[in-house]
């Protein structure tokens, strides 16, 4: 079988200028060491505590705004290699739970996401029902639902912080990968039916830009922070 991972990771590069120092990600994505990472599968359990704790001690605040602020990170860093993968390999990643590993002891970033070896290797053929169950079935939507046990947070906000990730990470494929089109963006957001939860539109060059429909609530912080693509407006924005 094909290996994907050379195109993938070629793409990442050249879109980050790295693919071994993301914060977020494991280098070249790959966990060569499982020490000290723990299975996706086991966060839609009792693990599920990991993933606020980890929120509460980067962003001080309410419970439920460090549970949304962590899942906005965890799903922006999932977001990269479903994005990379689609636009430059044609394929859909092997992103679910039981493919993807986490870490919440890594720095800067408060959580880190990385695939066993196992889910580089070549996905199925591009296809959005595949993306959908690979994604949304088998590892987004039971995650959700433990975080929702835990703290009360709106399936909408939530999945908006997955919208806004799988649009940035897209653009930024788009952007390297030659021949990509601007549609992948619109493509994946309704594949994985939450087009409604960001605006997106891309300039007669081809630039992308992206803005969210839904708040994942950092402006509640002690000290307010607000994203680029903030559906709030801001005098001064601060990135999160």
């Amino acid at each position: 079988m094909e290996d994907d991972s050379g195109p993938v990771l070629a793409a990442i590069r050249a879109a980050f200028g790295t693919s071994t120092r993301l914060s977020g990600l494991a280098p070249d994505l790959v966990v060569t060491d499982p020490d000290g990472w723990h299975r996706a599968a086991d966060l839609t359990g009792a693990g599920i505590g990991l993933l606020a704790a980890a929120g509460q001690r980067h962003w001080p605040g309410p419970p439920h705004v460090a549970a949304a602020l962590s899942w906005k990170a965890y799903s922006s860093w999932l977001a990269v290699p479903v994005a990379f993968t689609w636009v430059a390999a044609h394929r859909v990643a092997r992103v679910a739970a039981s493919d993807v590993l986490v870490r919440f002891d890594a720095r800067p970033a408060p959580i880190c996401l990385g695939l066993s070896r196992a889910g580089l290797e070549s996905g199925p053929p591009a296809d959005e029902a595949t993306l959908r169950r690979v994604l949304l079935d088998e590892h987004v939507d039971p995650l959700l639902d433990a975080v929702q046990r835990t703290v009360r947070l709106s399936r909408r906000l939530l999945l908006g912080s997955l919208a806004a990730g799988i649009a940035h990470a897209t653009r930024h494929a788009v952007r390297v990968v030659p021949g990509a089109s601007p549609d992948a963006v619109g493509t994946l957001l309704a594949a994985l039916g939450v087009d409604q939860l960001v605006e997106w539109a891309a300039d007669p060059v081809g630039q992308i830009t992206v803005r969210r429909r839904t708040c994942c609530l950092a402006f509640t912080l002690p000290e307010p922070r607000f994203c680029t693509d903030c559906c709030y407006s801001a005098p001064q924005r601060a990135r999160v």
